[in-house]
């Protein structure tokens, strides 16, 4: 019975737990609103057994008790499957509460494992901090130990760097290594005693002997060296190049002995400028004795005659053809292939007996005092590590006593020179030289150059004024007997102005070409006084003519066809030809040239009746011509070729003439077939101009 009871109290409890979880179907709960009532009709409507039900027409409130039964049976049915249940309830619950207890255990561990896991990561967190901490600590002990380590090694001297220093040859390459050590740690110890590093005062002592005995034996070495200049025939180049493969040396003593390292300089300096100057003045003195002995002076210009003779109480020797004071020839050969070829050598060419001209002198001396002072600059520049302004006042110091004595010999030999294209020539050598230096990179001798130049242009533009004054100076009437061939003067002229044009074309001057006109407008003057005095028009025009053409073909040989000279002498000729024809056309055909210019004017101003009275005129111009053109021309043609020494102008000029009859014989029937001439029956004897033009061509030379 108790257990019914039991029973009977858990339905109840059963059943209120049924009823108290109704939730918001619980009709008689206190929360219930109308409103809400209506939302759970309306819900319940929608239901699929709801919607069956009022579709059957079941009645509700039958329908509600029986689900009231339905519901009761089931409830009481749940209580009895409980009931039977009820022991393994009761089991599942001490299994519950033994599950709870061994769970609270195990919270009991984790908890402990926790607050083991919390110390340990604090004593983490602790390790973690002290590795930081060394970490710092290894890192700045490194730090330490390598920049103690580096000044430990930089300081201390070691054993084999004294032996090397003390006992190495200074050519030996483990000389030259430790002396470099030497040198770093010299400047390293110098550079910790200003920050009061104590450890220097350790090695100061070691240092100063060490550098005292590098310092001796690179002295000793230098000096050797430089001493082996002095002995005779020796080639200082050797030494030179020794010098530079330990130009470390002299690096070393301007940085520890300033006073060393001046006297090693000043040792050089003096003995290279002794020995420079010797071997110049030397070299000069030999070589100015093979100029040839026959050099022009002061009576050879060009306006002087060929027959002039010095007086009888001259001991200089007179030149045998003058002309070659005014032709280039061969020796502009010196500003090309010769101009860096060997230089002369003074005993072998005295040995062969060969003789030169001064520019080949000149040119020699100064290709020799090129290549040396070349190399002497750029062995200053490396060894002594000057530059600028520096390196040139070190240069001049060595050879400027040298520069000095050729300035001082070249001014001799210059002021004595009448030869305008030596100087000319010598000029452009020193163009040459000039731009070679600067290729490679060698100021050192820009004022000489410019020194020369401000000496021999002024000679140069001297010689010239002379050979002006002496063409204005000519006289025609004193060369006696004056043929129609070009003259002496005008040839000497013209390979002159050739050769100086030819040679500035490289490096052009406003100052030649200044002194060339007028030299040029002297010589034209020259021509027409000496054309004057021939008697004839026609003499004087083949003398001028000869005289414009050598010259032309000699300034267009040498130089291009576009110069000023050669367009000047083209207009001259042109016009001097043009002349010459019309003056020897008119001895055989003026009637007819003079008629058809006449006509000619009359017909272009239309006064046609005024020519009706020149039939008779007309008539003694055709049957003349027609009876002495053929003689006329032969005489023509044999006059012209014996005129003219060129053969080429004299055909040119006979080709000109011809054409120019044609041109008149064509003009005069033109004219006849005008006006009142057009009737006249003289027209029937003319003869046809293509008949005149097959006898003109039988004139026309062959080559």
């Amino acid at each position: 019975m108790a257990s019914t009871a039991d029973d009977r109290e858990q339905s109840m409890e059963v059943a209120d737990t049924i009823q108290l979880n109704l939730g918001e179907l619980d009709l008689t709960s206190e929360d219930f609103w109308l409103e809400e009532a209506d939302v759970h009709i309306q819900r319940n409507l929608e239901d699929d057994i709801v919607k069956e039900a009022l579709n059957t027409g079941v009645d509700l409130r039958q329908y509600s008790k029986q689900v009231e039964k339905e519901l009761l049976d089931v409830e009481n049915a749940s209580i009895q499957d409980y009931i039977k249940e009820s022991q393994n309830i009761a089991s599942l619950h001490k299994q519950i509460a033994a599950c709870d207890t061994i769970l609270e255990r195990m919270e009991q561990m984790l908890n402990c494992f926790q607050g083991d896991l919390s110390s340990i990561s604090s004593e983490i967190q602790t390790l973690q901090e002290q590795s930081v901490t060394m970490n710092v600590k290894l890192k700045n002990r490194q730090a330490v130990r390598g920049e103690l380590s580096q000044f430990v090694d930089e300081m201390v001297i070691p054993e084999t760097m004294i032996n090397h220093i003390l006992d190495t040859q200074v050519t030996e390459r483990e000389f030259l290594e430790h002396l470099h050590e030497l040198n770093h740690k010299i400047n390293f110890v110098k550079e910790q005693s200003f920050r009061d590093a104590k450890s220097c005062f350790d090695v100061r002592d070691i240092l100063e002997k060490l550098k005292i005995k590098a310092i001796a034996k690179i002295r000793e070495f230098l000096m050797q060296k430089i001493y082996s200049f002095r002995k005779p025939m020796s080639n200082y180049t050797i030494p030179q190049n020794a010098m530079l493969k330990f130009r470390f040396f002299n690096e070393f003593l301007m940085a520890n002995e300033r006073h060393v390292a001046k006297e090693v300089r000043d040792e050089y300096i003096d003995t290279m400028g002794k020995m420079y100057y010797s071997y110049f003045k030397g070299y000069l003195s030999r070589l100015m004795k093979l100029q040839f002995e026959e050099v022009a002076e002061r009576e050879d210009l060009m306006g002087v005659e060929d027959t002039a003779r010095r007086s009888f109480f001259s001991t200089k020797p007179t030149l045998k053809n003058r002309s070659t004071v005014f032709t280039v020839g061969n020796r502009g050969n010196i500003l090309g292939t010769d101009l860096e070829g060997p230089i002369i050598v003074p005993h072998a060419a005295q040995k062969s007996d060969t003789k030169y001209n001064f520019e080949c002198l000149f040119r020699s001396i100064h290709f020799a005092l090129m290549d040396n002072c070349c190399r002497e600059y750029l062995f200053l520049v490396d060894f002594y590590m000057a530059s600028g302004s520096a390196s040139i006042d070190l240069f001049n110091s060595i050879i400027g006593k040298t520069l000095t004595l050729y300035l001082k010999q070249m001014e001799d030999y210059i002021n004595d020179c009448y030869d305008s294209i030596a100087i000319f020539l010598s000029i452009h050598i020193v163009y040459r030289f000039h731009s070679i230096m600067q290729k490679r990179s060698v100021p050192a001798l820009d004022r000489y150059w410019e020194a020369l130049q401000q000496m021999m242009w002024p000679r140069f533009e001297y010689i010239l004024d002379l050979n002006i004054q002496s063409v204005r100076d000519c006289d025609p009437q004193k060369f006696g007997h004056i043929d129609n061939r070009p003259h002496y003067i005008t040839r000497r002229y013209a390979e002159f102005s050739a050769a100086i044009v030819g040679i500035n074309q490289s490096f052009p001057n406003e100052r030649v070409q200044r002194v060339l006109e007028q030299l040029q407008t002297e010589v034209e003057n020259f021509i027409l006084k000496m054309a004057a005095e021939f008697p004839h028009r026609k003499e004087q025009l083949i003398f001028l003519i000869n005289n414009y053409d050598m010259m032309l073909g000699v300034i267009m040989e040498r130089t291009t066809e576009d110069s000023k000279e050669s367009e000047s002498f083209k207009e001259l000729l042109t016009g001097r030809t043009s002349e010459f024809i019309e003056e020897v056309l008119s001895p055989h055909f003026g009637g007819l040239i003079s008629f058809v210019k006449d006509c000619e004017v009359v017909l272009e101003r239309g006064h046609t009746d005024s020519l009706k009275h020149e039939e008779r005129r007309v008539q003694q111009i055709v049957r003349g011509f027609n009876n002495d053109w053929k003689r006329a021309l032969e005489v023509i043609n044999g006059d012209v070729m014996r005129a003219f020494t060129n053969f080429k102008n004299g055909t040119q000029i006979l080709q000109g003439a011809l054409t120019q009859l044609i041109q008149y014989y064509h003009r005069f029937q033109k004219v006849l077939s005008q006006g009142p001439f057009r009737n006249m029956t003289i027209r029937n004897e003319l003869i046809n101009i293509h008949h005149v033009m097959v006898e003109v061509k039988k004139y026309k030379p062959t080559f």
